[in-house]
């Protein structure tokens, strides 16, 4: 049972992460139109090929395995920094990796502390998009969870408002294992980032703005495109309520909206799939995953470690 709760995040993740890819980039609604149609793709490619999005939450994954769920803040990330080199110079890192985490990671290859290495003027959701399996494993210990989910996100990105999107994008899936649903979440995703500056919580609060509006393109863009993290992040929580228990509905939603599309899906993906379970995410596009047997293995690895 443990292991089908974070395979199903990490599937979903994953498949949310390669039905957008196809979009990512495509900056209007027309383009989306013409290229996918009205209602944009309705299922991932075959094979389901993931972008950087997956690759660095799978990196993350096993530097956390490296060193153990309870390891010092400096071991910890030297975990976290030798996988996310490793993927860095990778030939499979050839899908349009961010700018902002490319250059974090020159800067600590250089031997710039993690503390340090990450760029503080950027809020690009790079932080946010790789942290959903941390709200599995430290689901019941909430402050270790933000603290681990902030110090991953500073060895890229320090600017406050990335750092707040990957706190909030963690939680999300911490709340939707405990339950809560996605309307609900708001309020205690303002209280955890309220540390972290104002930006977060503007955008989390227009999400309230655009609840009853029947216009859904609108809606979306009242939020943003997804570039930076709390965009990402408020779009995913948008698709989460809007389809709280129907992965497939929520990363359709996700993956047809102009700008950082795969990555609103991959984010979206993570919380509704933890709402929903492995089942909830379809068979036929589990099948078609790319990696999909490592997928499973790794999921098993990570139930293990939550369990020990």
């Amino acid at each position: 049972m443990a292991q089908a709760v974070i395979e199903g995040i990490m599937f979903g993740l994953a498949l949310g992460d390669a039905l957008g890819w196809p979009g990512e980039f495509v900056t209007s609604w027309r383009g989306l139109d013409e290229a996918f149609g009205p209602n944009g793709l309705q299922e991932p490619p075959d094979p389901a090929v993931y972008t950087d999005d997956t690759q660095m939450t799978i990196a993350l994954c096993e530097g956390v395995l490296d060193a153990g769920l309870s390891a010092d803040d400096d071991a910890l990330m030297a975990a976290v920094g030798r996988r996310f080199l490793d993927w860095s110079v990778s030939h499979e890192n050839n899908r349009a990796p961010g700018n902002t985490v490319m250059a974090g990671l020159r800067r600590y290859a250089d031997g710039v502390p993690w503390r340090e290495s990450g760029l503080p003027s950027s809020k690009g959701c790079g932080a946010a998009m790789r942290v959903a399996p941390l709200g599995y494993l430290y689901q019941h210990d909430p402050a270790r969870l933000k603290h681990v989910a902030a110090m991953q996100a500073v060895i890229t990105h320090r600017h406050e408002t990335a750092v707040a999107s990957a706190v909030a994008a963690a939680f999300a899936v911490k709340l939707a294992l405990d339950g809560v649903q996605p309307l609900a979440m708001i309020n205690p995703l303002l209280e955890v980032t309220a540390e972290f500056g104002d930006e977060m919580a503007d955008r989390l609060l227009r999400i309230g703005h655009v609840l009853g509006w029947t216009n859904q393109r609108a809606a979306i863009d009242h939020l943003g495109q997804g570039w930076v993290g709390d965009e990402a992040v408020a779009l995913a929580l948008l698709c989460a309520i809007r389809h709280a228990d129907d992965y497939v509905g929520a990363v359709r939603m996700a993956a047809h909206m102009p700008g950082d599309c795969d990555t609103v899906a991959c984010i979206a993906g993570g919380i509704v799939a933890a709402r929903v379970g492995l089942a909830g995410v379809p068979a036929e596009w589990r099948a078609r995953c790319e990696n999909s047997e490592y997928i499973s293995g790794l999921s098993a690895r990570l139930a293990l470690a939550r369990a020990g």
